[in-house]
């Protein structure tokens, strides 16, 4: 899978590496028991973010609402970005740890972190002060609407600021296979019935969602585009081995992909 080059040169003397080069430096930061799934997660990381890095100028500034303890805040950070975290971190793995990685990684490579349920809480950021606003995979487990959310999120951007969200499609191939045959929940009975808080999804989006997203905000130049991430990390070795094929031939058919990206600008 090839991963487009950038140039950059900050303090900590990253020059002309590609983006994946940079992500594995920064796993290493990370605590051993997390290091590995930061490390199978590279190529989704750093696909994330070519798509802010081909489309902002260097030193933009960033926010990723909801990204938890990964690797695309400090990533971009490393590349020269001003990288802003917005998490509450209470997701059930997170906890016990988050304050030693966001200090071992995070703060590290220069991003700034804010605890805040963005959903029940929102945003606080000034208006036409951000570059970029980005959520990968995180809207999918609110439990609130984000309607109100996403417009104070385009309040902050400037004009012609750059606005990509994330989330599994709810409607992909292989669920339209599986779920009529009674094995295609989103989640377990345990991850529900048995926490307090369920945390897990709640309501995964299609096409038509992320389109009436863009419409409802008015965004322009907007995209739709789909990957297939979820068959990368399969526990089956022949599907993995199909994956880099699989991936290129459904791309270009969004609505059938497991992963989809919705990628627009603020109006200038």
């Amino acid at each position: 899978m090839s991963i487009k080059t950038f140039g950059y040169n900050n303090d900590r003397g990253l020059r002309w590496r590609t983006v994946a080069d940079v992500l594995a430096r920064i796993v290493a930061d990370y605590p051993a028991e997390q290091a590995e799934g930061q490390r199978r997660d590279i190529p989704r990381i750093a696909f994330n973010i070519g798509l802010v890095a081909s489309r902002v100028q260097g030193n933009a500034r960033v926010a990723d609402i909801g990204g938890g303890l990964g690797l695309f805040s400090p990533g971009c950070a490393a590349l020269g970005m001003s990288s802003v975290l917005v998490d509450d971190f209470r997701d059930l793995g997170n906890i016990p740890i988050a304050e030693h990685v966001i200090r071992r990684v995070h703060q590290k490579w220069g991003v700034e972190v804010i605890s805040r349920d963005v959903v029940a809480e929102g945003v606080d950021f000034p208006n036409e002060t951000l570059d970029a606003v980005t959520t990968f995979e995180s809207m999918e487990h609110w439990h609130h609407s984000p309607k109100r959310l996403f417009q104070r999120l385009l309040a902050a951007l400037k004009p012609g600021g750059l606005f990509v969200v994330s989330a599994p499609n709810c409607v992909n191939l292989r669920k339209r296979i599986t779920v009529p045959l009674g094995i295609g929940k989103w989640s377990t009975m345990q991850d529900w019935y048995e926490t307090e808080v369920f945390r897990g999804h709640v309501r995964e989006p299609d096409v038509r969602d992320l389109q009436y997203i863009a419409s409802d905000l008015r965004l322009q130049r907007t995209k739709i585009l789909g990957r297939n991430w979820q068959g990368y990390d399969s526990r089956f070795g022949s599907l993995r081995a199909l994956m880099p094929l699989v991936d290129r031939l459904a791309r270009p058919f969004p609505a059938i992909c497991a992963d989809l990206y919705l990628v627009g600008h603020k109006g200038e």
